[in-house]
């Protein structure tokens, strides 16, 4: 795939992504997600949108390659980092280590590449994916530019050590939580969300920053990132819920600008808050989506969090 011109990637992904869509590879859970995020859009608007998410997913997936392998310098041509280096360089100036968390918005894995390619060491906590072949494609991509792995399953210690030595710290943390997560408004409703972000840079004291890399033309991307500031008051339960919420708020702000862009294909509602009864996620306000793909838990190796 690396090797392919980046014109024949992009066209194959895209293909790929249409094939997935025509097939109704989670298309329901596209759908309905998209409607009950945008209530105010018509049906219309909502079956286009799906389509382009389609088409983003493929088309991105089969970008990577082409682009890491490059090297860190196409990275630096392809993306705009400025501004966002700048908040960047502030935090990790500090001394303290950097927690950073993102979610499955623009191109998450160039946004894995973007923080080695200023120069700052990071490393990213990684679920395993069963397809060991995908596994360990995913992993050569993520090692080729610098950027450390932690095995979820041994990822506290290992994290608070990599922030004490300075280090950059990564999480891509958007997907549903279930029971061990902390419920947190995205799109006006409740979302399970992993509590380890924030929690690491309350125990450590080190700066949490919220980002991600976006498309905004042909072969081109923006990095983002924005400061989360810890709560003065409260105890450690109520301040992570309000960082949580802080920086979930904030992937919210960019996922309404670029919608198109996001993972939809996440049941990212399916835990409710107890006593709630079950979720409901789209047109059809009290049927659960299913979709093809069912009751399967999501393999895509992202790289998140330890459930804490």
């Amino acid at each position: 795939m690396a090797r392919l011109p980046a014109w024949a990637g992009e066209s194959l992904g895209r293909g790929l992504g249409r094939l997935a869509y025509r097939l109704g590879w989670r298309r329901t859970v596209v759908e309905e997600q998209l409607a009950r995020a945008f209530p105010e859009r018509d049906e219309a608007w909502v079956d286009a949108t799906a389509r382009a998410c389609f088409d983003h997913v493929g088309r991105e997936w089969l970008s990577v390659p082409y682009v890491t392998r490059r090297g860190l310098d196409e990275v630096r041509r392809r993306v705009d980092m400025s501004g966002a280096a700048d908040t960047a360089r502030r935090a990790y100036g500090e001394g303290r280590g950097v927690v950073v968390v993102s979610g499955h918005f623009g191109n998450w894995e160039l946004a894995g590449s973007v923080l080695p390619a200023l120069g700052f060491p990071t490393d990213a906590v990684m679920q395993g994916i069963k397809n060991e072949p995908l596994d360990r494609f995913v992993r050569q991509i993520r090692r080729r530019n610098g950027m450390g792995l932690i095995d979820r399953a041994r990822a506290w210690d290992v994290l608070v050590a990599q922030i004490a030595a300075g280090r950059m710290v990564a999480f891509v943390a958007d997907q549903d939580a279930r029971e061990n997560g902390v419920f947190v408004p995205f799109f006006g409703r409740p979302a399970s969300t992993h509590r380890a972000p924030a929690l690491l840079a309350l125990r450590t004291g080190a700066p949490m920053l919220v980002g991600g890399v976006h498309r905004t033309g042909h072969r081109e991307y923006r990095l983002w990132l924005v400061r989360i500031e810890p709560p003065t008051t409260g105890d450690v339960k109520n301040k992570v819920k309000e960082m949580t919420t802080s920086w979930v708020a904030e992937l919210e702000r960019w996922v309404r600008l670029y919608p198109e862009q996001y993972f939809w294909h996440h049941k990212r509602w399916k835990s409710v808050p107890p006593g709630t009864g079950p979720a409901a996620t789209g047109r059809n306000m009290g049927e659960a989506v299913t979709g093809r793909a069912g009751a399967r838990r999501q393999g895509d190796g992202s790289a998140y969090t330890v459930e804490l």
